[in-house]
């Protein structure tokens, strides 16, 4: 093989990892149309079912698929051919997409036992995963992700029993703020390294996973426990992060730095929710906590980390483009639209603003292909004139 031939190799994304995207992308399409199907928006496919499944599609099928490949590629990078079973891990997540979308189009039966195992099974993988990872790197960011693999695992079973989406959601946020807190210690190891601020983060990331617990048992004070657990979270996270300095950066670091930074800011609007109000199980409230540690903080985090993530799973560059500032910005904008209307129970702008966001995504994941293409295209025409 010629070194022309093993680059070309070395790029190209191999078929079981290319399903494995194409599921991540079937789920976030229909979780965007089952949002703006909850938002009393138009929408491609009118589906009851469809509705009720937005949150776990967002949260298990889209984010959490591509939380489990990212894991399962760095493994598997950094190890040999004995580590390719994780991989297991977002196959699982995948079928559990595609089963639950087969029971909106009533090809198999209803109810959650089927998608639930399905998603108990890859979150369970996951913790594998990370103890994998642990015996070959010890470090406190594997333990904080590992944390949110559990929590992750908890909710996918309690969503398998039947329980109500309002009283699981903790759990999946849960799942999604320990990932990312730990991704941030992994990923800027060397802000972190002062005054122990390591083991006191993963200190608190056990502190919340018992205020999950708490918050299911006897929500009056598991819930104001949590918000407190998770602000200090935060605050602790966000003021050691490397962001704060980044954003007097330009070009991508400043995007990465301005996505991180509002993301804690949302982050924070949940945790005062919580704090000042308690449960928060329904209406605007509700809508309120949810949206902001799902989109403020999860999707703001996927956007800022999409220049290091992506390139590592479809093996191309993604070349900066401003495009990105963009989805960033109606990110976050339909966000503080929809918060602020909800307060104000103006529903017609409160769904304008939804559909604002659910915009935003859209444009990020034109902007992610259509850049990736353009690497891929620049990269063959640079081995084309190569000598």
């Amino acid at each position: 093989m010629t070194t022309r031939q093993a680059s070309r190799s070395a790029r190209r994304v191999p078929p079981g990892r290319l399903v494995l995207l194409v599921l991540v992308a079937a789920a976030v399409l229909a979780g965007l149309n089952a949002a703006l199907l909850r938002l009393g928006a138009l929408a491609p496919v009118s589906s009851v079912p469809l509705a009720e499944a937005h949150g776990v599609l967002m949260v298990y099928g889209f984010l959490g698929t591509a939380i489990m490949l990212e894991r399962a590629v760095a493994l598997r990078s950094g190890g040999g051919p004995g580590d390719a079973w994780g991989y297991a891990a977002p196959a699982a997540s995948g079928a559990g997409t595609l089963l639950l979308l087969a029971q909106v189009a009533s090809l198999v039966p209803g109810g959650r036992i089927l998608p639930g195992a399905a998603w108990i099974v890859a979150t369970g993988l996951l913790v594998a995963l990370y103890g994998a990872v642990w015996r070959r790197q010890q470090s406190f960011a594997v333990l904080v992700q590992m944390l949110g693999a559990l929590a992750g695992l908890g909710g996918a079973a309690l969503w398998a029993r039947g329980l109500e989406a309002a009283s699981i959601v903790p759990w999946w946020a849960g799942m999604l703020v320990l990932t990312i807190m730990g991704e941030r210690l992994e990923l800027a190891r060397l802000a972190f390294l002062a005054r122990g601020t390591e083991p006191r983060v993963l200190a608190e990331a056990c502190a919340l996973l018992v205020a999950l617990v708490a918050a299911l048992l006897e929500p009056a004070v598991g819930y104001v426990l949590l918000g407190l657990t998770l602000g200090a979270l935060v605050l602790d996270v966000a003021s050691h992060d490397v962001a704060r300095h980044m954003i007097r950066s330009t070009g991508v670091a400043r995007l990465m730095a301005a996505c991180m930074l509002a993301g804690y800011g949302w982050a924070m609007v949940a945790a005062l929710v919580w704090v000042i109000g308690g449960p928060a199980l329904s209406g605007f409230r509700y809508d309120t906590v949810v949206h902001a540690l799902t989109v403020g903080f999860a999707l703001s985090m996927v956007v800022a980390h999409a220049p290091v993530i992506v390139p590592a799973i479809a093996r191309r560059a993604l070349p900066y483009h401003p495009v990105l500032w963009v989805a960033a910005g109606l990110l976050h904008l339909g966000l503080l639209v929809r918060v602020l209307a909800g307060a104000r129970e103006a529903e017609g702008l409160w769904r304008w603003g939804g559909t604002v966001g659910v915009v935003a995504v859209l444009v990020l994941l034109g902007a992610v292909v259509t850049q990736l293409t353009i690497g891929r295209r620049d990269s063959r025409r640079a081995e084309v004139g190569a000598p």
